[in-house]
């Protein structure tokens, strides 16, 4: 089997509201269709949203509704990375337990509820980057 393209897809009741944030925060645009929403950075489909009307948030970390998907950013600059999620209606929902060392993360949560962690890790080895940060 040849993978030729893997999107990470949401739920969302409010599928506009959503596909905005996630737009927002990874510097996209949308591309709208009637219930799915594609995020588009870079010119690249980045990730869906999709209409479901009985969509559930879940409730991190130990709720009745668990995650069932989360993403990783990585950014050069949390403050200006917290500034910027809260003001597209990201939640804080945990702090970095040491906001000085020299990694870590905090977790938020998206305006339909998705759990996402805004993390730095400045010293990854090339061996480990997998071209994520690099490539």
């Amino acid at each position: 089997m040849k993978i030729v393209r893997q999107i990470t897809v949401f739920d969302a009741m409010d599928v506009a509201t959503e596909s905005a944030f996630w737009a927002g925060l990874l510097g996209g645009e949308v591309w709208a269709d009637e219930t799915f929403h594609s995020v588009i950075v870079d010119g690249k489909w980045r990730l869906g949203i999709q209409a479901a009307a009985n969509h559930v948030a879940p409730d991190w970390p130990a709720g009745r509704q668990l995650q069932q998907v989360h993403l990783d950013l990585h950014v050069e600059d949390l403050g200006a990375a917290h500034e910027h999620a809260t003001s597209l209606g990201a939640r804080l929902l945990k702090a970095a337990d040491d906001p000085d060392a020299d990694e870590g993360y905090r977790v938020y949560a998206s305006p339909a509820g998705h759990p996402f962690c805004l993390g730095w890790h400045p010293s990854v080895p090339d061996e480990h980057d997998f071209g994520a940060t690099r490539g």
